[in-house]
Parts: C-alpha cells; sequence; structure tokens
C-alpha cells in the first residue's frame, strides 16, 4: 500500500473544487468504497454534494468525517506551483487542500482498505460522512446530512473529524471540542443634531460607550478543564453620517462571543442585556447562533486516538479546544465522542499550502490503528 494515499491525495487535490463545488472528488471515493461493500447514500442539498457511506450493520459505529471543498487559492501568480497541480518539491506536497483536507481524506480511505482487508469480520460499522460545504456557508452539508440521520434514529457512536489539528509534528494536537461561536448586531439610538448643538440631541456613541467598557471587562465563565474562559469582542462600530457636524442617530455594533461549556447561550445573552438595561440603552439586539460549543471527555475515544498516535509517531498527543469552528459541532448532535485529527494546519488558507510527504503515510497509519483499537481491541 505504500503511496497509495500519496497517489489518491494527488488525484483530490487535482479537483478544483472551491467550495461548493465537489468537482468529482466524491465520486472517486465513493468508487473506492463501493469496492469494499459499504452502502452509499448520495445527498445533494441545494448546490452541495454529501454522502453517507456505511459497512455493517451493529454497533458500534465509527464514522470519518470531512469535506472534499476548498478556499480560493489567492493570487495564483504568487504560488510557486499551479494550485490544482500536485506538485512534489523538498519534501512537500503542495497545492490548495493538501492540508485541508484532501490527505486527510485520502488517508481515511486507505486506512480503512487495509483494516476491510486485515480484519473482514470485525464486528461493528464503519462509516464516512463527507461534504462539500464546510468551507463555505454551511448551511447544505453536514449539518444537513445529520438531520438526516436524525430523523431516522440512525447515530454515531464515534468520529473522527480530519481538520488540520496539529503544529508542529504530526500528531501532537488532539481536539477534543471546540468554542461556540454567538454574534450580536446591536444598534444604540439617539437623536441626530447639528454637532453645534449638542442639547438638541443625543449621542448614541457616547451613550454606549460605558456599557461598551463594561462588556469588555465582565469574566463571562473561568472556563474548565478543556476550555478557556469564554470570550467577547467586538469586530466592527459604524456610526456617523461622513460628516463633521453631524451627531449621529444611531451606533452600529457588531461583537461576538467565543464561549466555552462553561456558559450557556441563554445565560451569555442574559448578562448582556442586562449590562445595556442598566446603563439605560434604547436599543435593538439581534442575536445569530453559527455554532454551539461541544466537548468529547478524556475516554474511550481519546484513549484510542491518542494511542494509535503514540504507537506510530511516538507523541503523546495533547488535548485541545483552540481555534474556529468545525463541522464537529453538527455532528455531535447525534454522537457522544467526536474527535479531530489531521496534519500540521500552518499553511492552510495560504499561499503554497502543503503537506509533508513523510507525514502522509503515518497518519494513514494513525487512522488505521485507531479502527482496530475501536473494534477489533476490546
Amino acid at each position: 500500500m505504500d503511496n497509495c494515499t500519496l497517489e489518491l491525495a494527488k488525484a483530490l487535490i487535482a479537483r478544483r473544487s472551491l467550495t461548493p463545488d465537489d468537482a468529482g472528488c466524491q465520486d472517486i471515493l465513493i468508487e473506492r468504497l463501493e469496492k469494499l461493500g459499504f452502502k452509499i447514500e448520495r445527498m445533494r442539498f441545494g448546490d452541495v454534494d454529501n454522502f453517507w457511506a456505511r459497512r455493517g450493520t451493529t454497533a458500534p459505529v465509527i464514522c470519518f468525517a470531512g469535506h472534499t471543498d476548498v478556499v480560493p487559492t489567492g493570487p495564483v501568480e504568487k504560488w510557486g506551483s499551479e494550485p490544482f497541480t500536485p506538485t512534489i518539491r523538498d519534501g512537500m506536497l503542495y497545492g490548495r487542500g493538501s492540508a485541508d483536507m484532501k490527505t486527510s481524506i485520502a488517508a481515511f480511505i486507505t486506512a480503512i482498505e487495509e483494516f476491510v482487508a486485515a480484519n473482514p469480520d470485525a464486528p461493528g460499522s464503519i462509516a464516512l460522512l463527507i461534504t462539500s460545504d464546510e468551507e463555505g456557508v454551511a448551511v447544505d452539508g453536514t449539518v444537513r446530512v445529520v438531520e438526516a440521520l436524525q430523523q431516522r434514529g440512525e447515530g454515531i457512536d464515534y468520529c473522527i473529524v480530519g481538520e488540520p489539528t496539529c503544529v508542529s509534528k504530526l500528531g501532537d494536537t488532539l481536539k477534543n471540542g471546540r468554542r461556540g461561536s454567538l454574534s450580536g448586531d446591536l444598534t444604540v439610538k439617539g437623536i441626530q443634531c447639528h454637532i453645534a448643538y449638542p442639547h438638541l440631541g443625543k449621542n448614541p456613541i457616547h451613550l454606549a460607550a460605558p456599557a461598551i467598557a463594561e462588556l469588555a471587562k465582565t469574566t463571562w465563565d473561568e472556563g474548565n478543564e478543556y476550555f478557556p474562559p469564554t470570550t467577547w469582542q467586538i469586530s466592527n462600530i459604524r456610526g456617523g453620517t461622513g460628516a463633521t457636524n453631524v451627531v449621529p442617530g444611531t451606533v452600529d455594533i457588531e461583537f461576538n462571543f467565543r464561549f466555552s461549556t462553561a456558559s450557556t447561550i441563554d445565560s451569555l445573552k442574559a448578562k448582556v442585556h442586562a449590562i445595556l438595561d442598566k446603563h439605560g440603552l434604547d436599543y435593538d439586539l439581534e442575536w445569530a447562533l453559527s455554532g454551539k460549543p461541544y466537548l468529547t471527555p478524556k475516554g474511550s475515544l481519546v484513549d484510542a486516538v491518542a494511542q494509535a498516535i503514540k504507537d506510530t509517531t511516538g507523541v503523546i498527543a495533547e488535548l485541545s479546544t483552540s481555534g474556529g469552528t468545525s463541522d464537529g459541532r453538527f455532528i455531535a448532535d447525534i454522537c457522544p465522542q467526536v474527535l479531530e485529527i489531521g496534519p500540521l494546519n500552518a499553511t492552510i488558507h495560504k499561499i503554497d499550502e502543503c503537506v509533508a510527504v513523510a507525514d502522509i503515510e503515518p497518519l494513514k497509519e494513525i487512522y488505521r490503528r485507531t479502527l482496530v483499537n475501536v473494534l477489533v481491541k476490546k
């Protein structure tokens, strides 16, 4: 099986799968999975191609999840080679999606192929959930597949998401959760007037300033064993007409919470409203939740993956909940144990995205050993 993962990764990278276009990547995967006896369900929602594949009918179900879509390349002339022409130089495989996350998907497939060849009658089930809508708006991808599975009562016991997680060396970081993301669009109302006659108006920026200061210094929670404290940050403030002699009538403030499991959506909203009301503001506030936090505590899946990493690389993985959101937030609704492990993330979304060729087969081996640890070693 030497170089099989590399060759499959190259075949996927060569597909110009700019989100949400799959560009035929999933056809390549499905063809190989069907040969292993997987039942394939193509699930297309809107312009998004997804599929759910499963081999076996019994528990436990271990699922590999990932996305075939990639972000735009940026200026092609700044790349050292054409972004969708997989190129090896100086021991690195270059191409858009090489790290995020086509190499992981290739490693899923070859790990499963090797595992099935050696353990054709292993108990339990192996599944894959693949989408082409992770890098985009993420409304017709994994979340829709999860809803479909949920509606028919089909759950997942363990899930490995192939997001690029590692920092310095393969296997050094294992993500066992992600913070939630809650945004607010706040409009504070005042009264517009000539700036030379401020007594005839109310400056909403001045009115909002004390509340902003209090929100900025508020401790929302202390975090916990797995998560840092919740953070609140302003991303945009807009006020004024553009003229220098007009007090504006409103000021718009956009902010975001990255929150841990130590807080709830309702508790954060309640604290914000209490502070705004305390300062006597006339305001409108619209909320948008883009992701709930999820957490997989230390347990059977953490042990299985951490052991696979150690046996393959000699590295002791560190648990982390850092970073932005991932599709793990959707899968956690039907799966109690979700972990993310993939290649180094130093070049993701950058010009000259790449992975070390020397890490490709070990990544496959981590996934293969995880299957053994979950389904064979009891």
